[in-house]
Parts: structure tokens; sequence; C-alpha cells
């Protein structure tokens, strides 16, 4: 196959939360285009107030599956993104197998509903512990090994359209997610030295487990002056976005195609963030 048809070939990507829903989508796309993987996932429950079940280790597997069937080999582990130790293992464990990293796609997140002065202090420090302090956890075990490969490379962190445009009933989430830009944007700088690009996709009502999480519901029927907060895109928006389309945009900042892109915060929200 050509570059054009396989622009990731020879690479390794390291893929955060890769069970299911987003990250298993992002594994097989980047799979697809020619990388090899490392991914985890917890597969077990972290975060008592989620409204949806956590993913399990048959979903992992499942994404490893997929990702062979692309003919891409894969290292998969449950670790979840808070263990920085163990982050750090399976990263260089991927990078002795596979001889060198090249992508992050820092995945991982969680989302629960509740007004702020309302929800427990848990539930604060769950959302921000896993979606912020673990992201940060990945960058120190991923960002090493890619400087000293001497390749460049792409860091993609997925943040939410929450991260840009704060809405009611998720205030600690709005939290981590707006902490993810700052994070991203810092971080963009400071490994540009090195060839190595950084940005943040910002995603928008997406089909995965998450996103459909009927316990949202449930505030806005308590709360109905919120419903605004939430409106459609510019973009017809009668259903939740697909994995896949997110996807193409991680395959797009992983590849030679973005050279000129980092520091940027790239939507995938049809219009909502402009309405």
């Amino acid at each position: 196959m050509s570059t054009s048809e396989l622009p990731l070939a020879g690479r390794v990507a390291y893929v955060t939360g890769a069970a299911r829903g987003q990250g298993r989508s992002h594994c097989v796309r980047l799979a697809r285009a020619g990388a090899d993987v490392i991914a985890i996932d917890a597969c077990a429950p972290v975060a008592e107030h989620n409204g949806y079940a956590a993913a399990t280790p048959e979903d992992l597997a499942e994404t490893v599956a997929l990702v062979e069937s692309e003919g891409r080999k894969i290292l998969a582990r449950h670790v979840d993104v808070r263990d920085a130790d163990g982050q750090r293992q399976v990263v260089a464990d991927g990078v002795e197998q596979f001889g060198r990293l090249d992508i992050v796609v820092a995945n991982a997140g969680v989302l629960n509903w509740g007004r702020l002065w309302e929800i427990p202090a848990q539930q604060w420090q769950d959302i921000i512990d896993i979606n912020l302090t673990g992201l940060f956890h990945t960058v120190q075990a991923a960002v090493p090994p890619i400087i000293e490969a001497g390749n460049g490379g792409s860091i993609i962190t997925i943040s939410s359209a929450a991260g840009i445009k704060a809405v009611p009933g998720s205030a600690h989430y709005c939290a981590s997610k707006f902490g993810v830009v700052g994070l991203t944007n810092s971080l963009a700088v400071e490994l540009g030295e090195f060839g190595i690009r950084v940005n943040s996709i910002h995603p928008y009502g997406t089909d995965t487990p998450m996103g459909n999480d009927l316990s949202m519901y449930k505030l806005l029927q308590d709360h109905p002056t919120y419903i605004h907060s939430f409106s459609p895109g510019a973009l017809p928006t009668d259903s939740l976005i697909a994995p896949n389309d997110i996807s193409d945009i991680v395959v797009w900042l992983a590849s030679d195609a973005s050279s000129l892109v980092t520091a940027a915060q790239i939507p995938a929200d049809k219009g909502y963030l402009k309405i």
C-alpha cells in the first residue's frame, strides 16, 4: 500500500481508555492507518457516581481482536490512568516490543452529573484524578520515550466541548476538561523544540456508553432551565456523533498531514460551540 493509504506505517501509538467507545475506535483506525498500538483500560468500575456501566476485560479483548484483524500488533493491559507506575511500565514494555513511540491518544475519562455545591468531595476528586491527573501520568510515561526516539511525534488529548464552553450540572467535569486544554497548550510549547506536536479534540454528544448516560436527563428534569445550555449545533444534530468520526480527526492529527498544527483546540461538535 502507498503512504497515502498507510500514513502511519511504522509508527507506534499509545491509547488510554481503549476498551470501548472512542478509545476502541481510535485504536482500530490508527491500526488501519498502519500503526502498532499500546493500549490500556482499567476494565473495572472507577467512579461510583458514574451513571453508566464500566468497561470490562472482555471489552478490551475485543479491541485487541479488532486491531489484530487490521493486520497490526497490539500490547494491551488492564491499567488505570491513575496508576503512574502502571502507565510507565506498559509504555516501557511497548517500546521494548515495538521499538519506538510516536503517537499518544490520551482518551481515558469519565463524566457524571450534579450541582457543584451538592456533589460529594469524592465525586469531585474522582473526576479530577482520572480526567486531569491521569493525563499528567500519561504525559510523564510517554513523553520521554518519544523524545528519545528522535522522530518528532504527535500527542492528542481528548478534551470536550465542555472544555471550552462550560455547562451546568457538570462543573467538576468542565474544570477537568478546561484543565486538559491548559496542559495541552503548555506541553505544546515545551515540546516544540523536539518536533512533537500537542493538540486537543473537543467532541460533543458522542455515541458511547458515557454519552448515553441517562442520568443527565434526570438532572435536566430537576433543573429545566439547564436545557438551554445544551443547544444543537449548526449541522443536523438528530443523533450522537459516531466515535469513528472523531477517529478521523485523531488519525489526521497523528499523521504528517497536520504537520503545521500544534497547540490547537479542534472542535468535533457540529458547530455547537458557535451557536
